[in-house]
């Protein structure tokens, strides 16, 4: 399965600008080391509500958090995945679950069977691209 860009573009206008502003960052901890820690404030940045989800379900940037997205209490928008490739499509089978409008794979994030599934379950779904990088592009 090939991803089509074009169908990838407007994907991520509509997730950045249409889904809604509350973003689960599933890997988002404290580690500023981990890219999830700049792009989640990016997200907070451009008035992006964040909600990390983490095993250790932190607190982050000023948002608590929850060791799974079943844990969170209030609508999803849009998942926000930060985690190996060979665990994304469980989080984004999760997403799914819980009535998310879209997932977003990270750069290096990639799982065509599971962007394939995602579509096929109606749901928005970009993959190996970063938020913070097409934001400020918008």
């Amino acid at each position: 399965m090939t991803v089509d860009a074009s169908a990838q573009d407007r994907a991520v206008r509509r997730m950045l600008t249409e889904m809604g502003d509350t973003w689960a960052v599933a890997g988002l901890s404290h580690n500023t080391a981990r890219a999830a820690f700049g792009v989640a404030r990016v997200l907070q940045r451009y008035g992006k509500r964040i909600v990390p989800v983490h095993p250790k379900a932190e607190t982050v940037h000023g948002e608590p958090g929850y060791a799974s997205l079943s844990d969170i209490p209030f609508p999803v928008d849009v998942v926000d995945v930060f985690v190996n490739s060979s665990l994304a499509g469980r989080i984004a089978d999760e997403a799914v679950a819980i009535g998310a409008r879209g997932v977003w794979f990270q750069l290096g994030v990639v799982d065509e069977a599971a962007y394939a599934r995602t579509r096929a379950a109606g749901v928005e779904m970009v993959m190996d691209r970063c938020p913070a990088i097409e934001i400020p592009l918008l």
